[in-house]
């Protein structure tokens, strides 16, 4: 028995007595602001540390901070590398291991500026002033220069507001708001002489630039086709020598979306990038990996029949092989391709999210999280995960977490849905209790093994919450993809309603306090579900749409549109098909409550408004919440405390007992 302690111990699974477990008190809404976000590992040269970044809130200053952490790969030492009121970000070892560099817009940077820190001692100090800082770096192989990604800056540097100009095809984004033409581009950076010089120029932007092994040369990914870029989906992956005055050479001639993360083989005569589908399937994308000889010819397509969602893909230094990660059904984990054979071997598959993979020194770490533990970095070793750091130890032992599994249901359309199941924390067989339906966004994304501070919340406060992978979702390949495209609230809506049938067949919702709900394409699908089910109590809807005819020039999605639905004049039938919920808003009785940032490009705020006006037109209980100042993503932790205090008395009012007086009866 003490053999069996010691071996779980070290692969990081503790099991605590049942009677500690009953000890421990249930999850708060409070508790969201005591997590700690765990990013952005980095593997020093030498493989004996790792940098990464941790981000916390504090509720009291109603702001959020990011600071630099390093840990020791034997897990013994776990050092704060960075502590000031401004955030730190981007951690990177120079390829010598002298200096850790970081960005941080501290000491009045105007922008993110790049910090070195020596490894020997010393405060870290600032390297660039560059005006509007950078968004993205990486060192050169001998440590002597780094390569930027700087976005133009306007002439005028007045603080005096001045009228938006806009004379873009694609002119707004959620991240950027209005957008003009600055553009961002390629910039090399000599750190000893501190000297910048410009590599790219045009009306294009740039990305993903990774240095050649010789130092001599940029690949980067951008988007130059034809007269206006911004109509079409293509990028491709070009190379420059990295000096002023070169001229890129354009290395991929598909005529969709190439792109990174980019990466060469030691020998410096090949190259890996990511292939996307076609233009119009660009809502759905799935890349695959591609690679290709520096010298000439057709690139190769890797692992083709995986048919899985990948990322963090590396070469390795001597091309034979290539580390990525799967998004595979409820999991993600690590996987290898070998180059010879085109074989696939999965490793340690198991019920959590691998993610943010860094190699070095032939070790490899990640983040790993599971729906009870949030993501922490794990050396990856001998077949196993060894955890390295514990930042959310403390509140993991004060609090109970629900228990989460897989279920399969089967539609009546005849497709098995998979979908996560969270139960309350008083949980007895055979006992009937309110039940949420939650529906990620995306719709490309996936509800997986992996911690999620609402729906566990949820589950806290005493419900069953069931995260259905609909028709839309990543994880089970193109074709479950595919399933929605040009026909939204329709398949997708069918798995959704059919959590729903399966909860109350098999004895574990109460079929008169069921309630749904979801952010962005979450929102998108309530509004369907509503609109097509009366039986659902209560509903939550943000940052959505139904009149999708109003999204036409309003959001950041045009390409999209014209690819996969076409403009509306040319295709005004199918705008009218999809935009039905509100076409028919007279049919919806379920209580919503609608949330919305203000300053949303994504899925803006119109989109909300106008399902709140039809439902208040209709009688039906229904409130409209703004987040002033807000994106898409709600950011101000006040705002997102209120968000969840919002969500629990919505539904507790509509689907708790003692509102039983107040919830409207089912429609028959």
């Amino acid at each position: 028995m003490r053999i069996l302690v010691l071996t779980l111990t070290a692969l990081g699974i503790v099991f605590v007595p049942v009677s500690a477990q009953l000890q421990k008190r249930a999850l708060t809404v409070d508790d969201f602001a005591r997590i700690k976000s765990v990013a952005d590992p980095q593997l020093s040269p030498d493989g004996g540390w790792i940098a990464y970044t941790v981000s916390s809130i504090d509720l009291k200053k109603d702001s959020s901070d990011s600071d630099i952490w390093m840990v020791s790969w034997d897990g013994t030492a776990n050092l704060r590398i960075t502590s000031s009121p401004e955030a730190e970000s981007a951690p990177r070892w120079s390829p010598d291991g002298k200096y850790l560099s970081f960005t941080s817009a501290r000491q009045e940077g105007k922008g993110a500026q790049v910090w070195l820190l020596d490894r020997r001692g010393g405060e870290a100090q600032r390297l660039t002033e560059i005006r509007g800082g950078v968004s993205a770096y990486a060192w050169s192989p001998d440590a002597r220069k780094l390569v930027f990604l700087v976005e133009d800056q306007r002439a005028d540097t007045s603080s005096k507001a001045k009228p938006i100009v806009i004379d873009r095809y694609a002119f707004k984004s959620d991240a950027g708001g209005y957008l003009d033409r600055l553009r961002s581009h390629i910039y090399v950076f000599d750190v000893a002489t501190k000297q910048l010089d410009t590599l790219t120029t045009g009306d294009f932007d740039d990305s993903a630039p990774a240095w050649s092994p010789d130092g001599r040369y940029i690949a980067f990914v951008s988007k130059r086709e034809g007269d206006d870029p911004d109509r079409a989906h293509n990028s491709d992956v070009f190379l420059i020598e990295a000096r002023k005055g070169a001229q890129p050479r354009r290395l991929t001639s598909w005529r969709h979306a190439d792109g990174g993360p980019l990466s060469f083989s030691a020998d410096g005569k090949y190259l890996l990038y990511m292939q996307g589908r076609e233009s119009r399937w660009s809502a759905y994308n799935q890349p695959v990996m591609a690679w290709l000889r520096l010298a000439g010819g057709e690139p190769q397509l890797l692992a083709e029949s995986l048919d899985r969602d990948i990322g963090n893909a590396r070469l390795a230094p001597d091309a034979k092989s290539v580390l990525f990660t799967v998004t595979d059904d409820t999991r993600s984990y690590l996987a290898t391709l070998d180059m010879a054979s085109g074989k696939v071997e999965k490793l340690a598959v198991a019920d959590r999210t691998v993610s943010s993979v860094t190699t070095g020194a032939g070790r490899i770490a990640a983040l790993v999280s599971t729906p009870h533990a949030p993501a922490e970095i794990h050396a990856f070793e001998r077949g196993r995960y060894r955890r390295l750091t514990s930042h959310n130890g403390d509140l993991l032992d004060e609090v109970r977490l629900a228990a989460v599994e897989r279920i399969a249901y089967t539609t009546k359309d005849g497709n098995e849905v998979r979908a996560l199941l969270y139960k309350p924390l008083d949980y007895t067989a055979g006992k009937r209790y309110p039940t949420l339906l939650r529906i990620h966004g995306g719709p490309n994304g996936q509800d997986g093994f992996t911690f999620d501070f609402e729906k566990q919340l949820f589950a806290a406060h005493g419900y069953v919450v069931i995260a259905p992978n609909y028709r839309g979702s990543n994880g089970r390949g193109k074709a479950w993809k595919d399933a929605i495209y040009a026909d939204w609230g329709n398949k997708e809506v069918v798995d959704v309603l059919a959590a729903a049938d399966w909860a109350v067949q098999s004895g574990i919702a109460d079929p008169e306090r069921l309630g749904i709900g979801g952010w962005s394409y979450g929102c998108i699908t309530t509004d369907y579900a509503i609109a097509t089910d009366t039986r659902f109590k209560a509903a939550t809807c943000g940052a959505g749409s139904a009149l999708q005819l109003s999204m036409y020039g309003s959001d950041q999605y045009i390409v999209q549109y014209e690819h996969e639905l076409g403009a509306p004049w040319k295709n005004p039938d199918l705008w009218l098909k999809l935009s039905w919920p509100f076409f028919k808003a007279d049919r919806i009785k379920t209580p919503t409550l609608f949330l919305a940032g203000d300053k949303d490009f994504n899925v803006p705020i119109i989109g909300s408004e106008q399902m709140y006006m039809a439902l208040k037109s209709n009688g039906v209980p229904t409130e409209l919440v703004v987040y002033p100042g807000e994106r898409h993503a709600i950011r101000k932790p006040s705002f997102q405390k209120d968000r969840y205090e919002r969500y629990l008395a919505w539904y507790d009012k509509y689907l708790k007992p003692s509102a039983a007086a107040v919830a409207p009866a089912t429609p028959q």
